[in-house]
Order: C-alpha cells, then sequence, then structure tokens
C-alpha cells in the first residue's frame, strides 16, 4: 500500500482506495470526467493549486501529509465549500429524513425531543462554522494582506476549537439505545448519514487543525517579524513586502530567481503558463519590480533563496 499520494498517480485510482476523495474533489471546485489523468494534470485543469489538493486528500486517507506546501487561500476556499456542503445540504438533509422516520405529533413524545435536539445542534455547528467565516478565515485574509491585528490569534481558535461531532454521536446513541418502532428501515437511513456526517465532521477538524492552524501560525510569524521596527531595512528589496505574497507567489519568484521559464515554473509547482503568467503579474504590481534581476535580488534579499543557488551569467 502506498505511503502517499503524489501528484503522478491518477486521480480515478485515490476514489477507488478511498471514497471519501470524492468529498475533497468536490470542496476543491474539481469537475468529474477527468477520464485517466494524473492529479497534477487534473489539479491543472482546474487551476487548484496541487500541493494542497495533496497535503489534504492523504490526511483524509491516512497517509504522510506533512511533505506539502499548503496555500492558505486555496486551503480556505476548501474549508468554506465543506461549511456550505454541510449547513446547506447534509444536516438539512439528515432533517428530512429524522421526520419522515420519528413520530413527532405528539410534543411530549420522545420523537419530538430527538428532534429539537438535532435541531439545537444544527444551530450550534451553523454558528460555529460562521464564526470561522467570518472571524477566522477574514483575520487570516488581513494577514495575507499585511494587516495584522491584536484582537484574535489562531492559537485562541485552535485552544477552543471543538470538531462538533460529539452531539452527533450522542444523538445516534440515544436512538440506536432508547428509540423502539416497528419499522427501522428509514430510521437507519438516517443513522447511516448521521454516522457519515459525523466522521466527515471529525475529519473536516483535523484538516483545520492539522493543516489550517499551523500554516496560520506561520504566516503570524513572519507578518510579525515584517512589522518590527526597521531599524536594520536599508536595501531597496528588504522593505517588508513579504507579507503581501502570497506562499505561491513567494514560490514563483524563487523559481525565477532560479532562472526558469514560465513553462518550467508551471511544470514545477504543478499549474498552467497562464496561472503562472497572472502570479507574475500581480507579484510585479504587488513590488514594482518588473526584471527577472530585481526579483532576483529581491529573493535573495528576502532569504527566497540561496545566493548559490542562482546561476550567474
Amino acid at each position: 500500500m502506498k505511503t502517499e499520494y503524489t501528484h503522478q498517480d491518477k486521480m480515478r485510482d485515490l476514489i477507488d482506495d478511498n471514497n471519501l476523495i470524492l468529498l475533497v474533489l468536490s470542496r476543491f471546485g474539481i469537475h468529474f470526467g477527468f477520464g485517466d489523468s494524473t492529479i497534477g494534470e487534473v489539479c491543472q485543469d482546474n487551476d487548484v493549486d496541487c500541493s494542497t489538493f495533496l497535503a489534504v486528500a492523504n490526511l483524509i486517507a491516512g497517509k504522510n501529509y506533512t511533505g506539502y506546501c499548503v496555500s492558505l487561500p486555496a486551503l480556505m476556499d476548501y474549508l468554506k465549500r465543506a461549511h456550505t456542503y454541510f449547513s446547506d445540504f447534509i444536516l438539512p438533509g439528515i432533517r428530512r429524513k429524522l421526520i419522515e422516520a420519528l413520530n413527532c405529533n405528539d410534543v411530549n413524545d420522545v420523537a419530538f425531543l430527538i428532534l429539537k435536539f438535532y435541531d439545537d445542534y444544527t444551530v450550534e455547528v451553523q454558528s460555529h462554522m460562521k464564526h470561522e467565516n467570518d472571524v477566522v478565515f477574514t483575520y487570516v485574509e488581513k494577514l495575507l494582506h499585511n494587516q495584522p491585528t491584536g484582537r484574535f490569534n489562531i492559537e485562541k481558535y485552535s485552544v477552543s476549537h471543538d470538531n462538533g461531532s460529539q452531539k452527533l454521536k450522542e444523538l445516534k446513541d440515544i436512538v440506536i439505545r432508547h428509540y423502539r418502532q416497528p419499522n427501522n428501515d428509514q430510521l437507519n437511513s438516517a443513522l447511516y448519514d448521521i454516522i457519515n456526517c459525523e466522521n466527515d465532521l471529525i475529519s473536516h477538524s483535523e484538516i483545520e487543525e492539522r493543516l489550517l492552524v499551523p500554516a496560520v501560525k506561520k504566516l503570524e510569524k513572519s507578518v510579525m517579524t515584517d512589522c518590527q521596527p526597521a531599524l536594520n531595512r536599508t536595501q531597496e528589496y528588504s522593505t517588508g513586502s513579504m507579507a503581501i505574497l502570497s506562499d505561491r507567489e513567494k514560490d514563483i519568484i524563487s523559481c525565477v530567481a532560479r532562472g526558469m521559464s514560465n513553462k518550467e515554473i508551471a511544470d514545477k509547482l504543478f499549474l498552467s503558463i497562464h496561472t503562472v503568467t497572472t502570479h507574475r503579474r500581480n507579484i510585479t504590481a504587488k513590488l514594482q519590480i518588473h526584471s527577472p534581476a530585481g526579483l532576483t535580488i529581491y529573493a535573495i534579499m528576502n532569504n527566497l533563496v540561496d545566493i548559490s543557488d542562482i546561476k550567474l551569467q
């Protein structure tokens, strides 16, 4: 058995190996119909950061995920799509099945209490995910634009973070152990969905804890360093502009400094040439550095590459 998926593996083989990858595809906005294409090719065709995809897919499959650089914008887009899936699709779907399976006509009946328990739980989950969308992700986006704030940090979020699956487990146990009715087919279907949702929430929480939180902590450290008094910043290309660059833009600058063409960069980072061109245009706009030579100096001054890695003409 493979210890981890790589960009050279065929995407269809991942799905055969682990059906949960179907959810990963959906949350990255990857379309079906990719035939026998590799992971790298599918990510490139769908403008998805391949390294982030591999980190998520390997983590969910219980494989090695630690060697991949995570793009925070790509990961946050993934998590937002997951939130929409939970709030707008799976949780309302489970509620409909519970209504069909339970006799909720009598407010004094246990069935009514079970449904109320589930409704209260749904409100908690939606509130939790709204907080992440409105507060946590907004905070990260500000950091990405070099706008640190002292009112929040990712450690506070991590300490209080809960995967939200415990109440679903309680509901499942209550129904299985205490609720009796002659026909269990509809109820079994609802319970099956609850179990899948419970496991999905646990997996979702692990992605936030093991991928999002470490990446944000690294970004926080970079921004905090960047915002220290500029006592030693006398060089033109060391002006604190690192924090406004995304991880992917830094990767591209490193490649440019090493003398790589747009096609070579696209092949190395599993991107389309069009995406590389767009990134380079954005880098120029942010740094106001137009030449490869200028970017090379910038990369050296900001420790993106070592001078020994540069091919001198």
